[in-house]
Formats: structure tokens, sequence, C-alpha cells
């Protein structure tokens, strides 16, 4: 899942031709660019839950500088639109998965902007909207639940190499993740 703020955490997207031009973006750079599993546009943030087809910068690359393009060519906007960088969280299982999902649907309703998750038009909730599948690494093997014992995950380098190379953060201990998912809940 990826986080972004508007710059100074404006408003933008109260106004319905920013979120609606922002959901276009999410949608123009889907397939090519990432999957798209799950979103929200709330005011001054969003939320996507995302499989990136390269690396998950370059994802967030297409998301928030399609968008800056975009408003700057088609709302007539030359103001900055976004904080530097972005928050983000690995899907560890598809509990985990599920929990995001509500997470992000549910970020509408306890900012009080509706009552159901479905009622808000710039949320994938809301109906009508075409998202892709869980990932395959979330879904239940048949065969484990026939009793037979699960296929394991393709072998990836490690994140220590990733770290190395510069194509990945260095892992965060278990109290600072709590502590973003925390910093995460008070933003919403």
């Amino acid at each position: 899942m990826v986080t972004s703020e508007t710059w100074g955490r404006r408003s933008l997207f109260r106004a319905e031709p920013w979120a609606k031009l922002f959901i276009d973006t999410l949608y123009h750079y889907r397939g090519s660019g990432y999957q798209l599993h799950a979103f929200v546009v709330m005011p001054e943030h969003f939320h996507a839950l995302i499989t990136p087809t390269a690396s998950l910068e370059r994802a967030v690359q297409y998301i928030k500088g399609g968008f800056s393009h975009r408003a700057k060519a088609e709302l007539s906007s030359n103001m900055e639109v976004w904080q530097k960088g972005f928050s983000d969280h690995r899907i560890r299982d598809a509990a985990d998965y599920d929990r995001h999902v509500n997470y992000i649907h549910s970020n509408p309703v306890r900012a009080g902007l509706c009552s159901r998750p479905d009622e808000y038009e710039y949320s994938s909730a809301h109906s009508g909207l075409e998202l892709d599948d869980v990932p395959q690494r979330l879904k239940p093997q048949a065969g484990a639940a026939a009793g037979g014992a699960a296929e394991a995950a393709p072998l990836q380098r490690s994140t220590e190499s990733k770290v190395q190379s510069g194509e990945a953060a260095p892992l965060q201990n278990e109290e600072e993740l709590q502590d973003e998912e925390e910093d995460l809940v008070r933003k919403s």
C-alpha cells in the first residue's frame, strides 16, 4: 500500500475536477506501471494498494508525476501538488491484504465524508470501478485446502542484497512498523 499527501496537506481533491483527474491518472497507468487493487482519494492524500510491474518507486512516479503533469496541462495549475516522498507498506499475507483494503475503503467513513464506504465516489469501494485481482501469491493454494502442502514462493534475492545495491530501503524493526501504521491512522 502506498500513501502520499498533498503539499502542505491542502485539500486539493475536495474539488471534483482534481479528484476525477487523479482517478483517471490511476487508471491510465494501470496495467503498464502497476496492478490496481484498491484506492481512496481523500481531500489531502491518497492510499493505493498496488502491485508494481517494475519498482515501487517507478509506480509512484507514474501516479504522482503523471498527475502533476496532467494537473498543469488540464487544470492550468502551476502550484506544487505533492509532499516529497511517500509511505509504503508491503502486504505480507492474505489477512494483511484484507486489513489494508478495509482500511482504505473505511478511510472516508472515519473522516466523516460518508456513512458507508460504497457511498464515497473517489474510492474503489464505489460501484462500477474495475480493479485487478488479488495478487496470485496471496490467493489460497488449491492443494493446501485439500491437505497438501502449499507451493513455495519463487526464490528471490535477499533484502540485504537489494539494500546494498540501492534497490530497497533497510528493513524497519517491528516497533518502527507499528509507529508508521499508527501515524497513517492519525493522518487519515
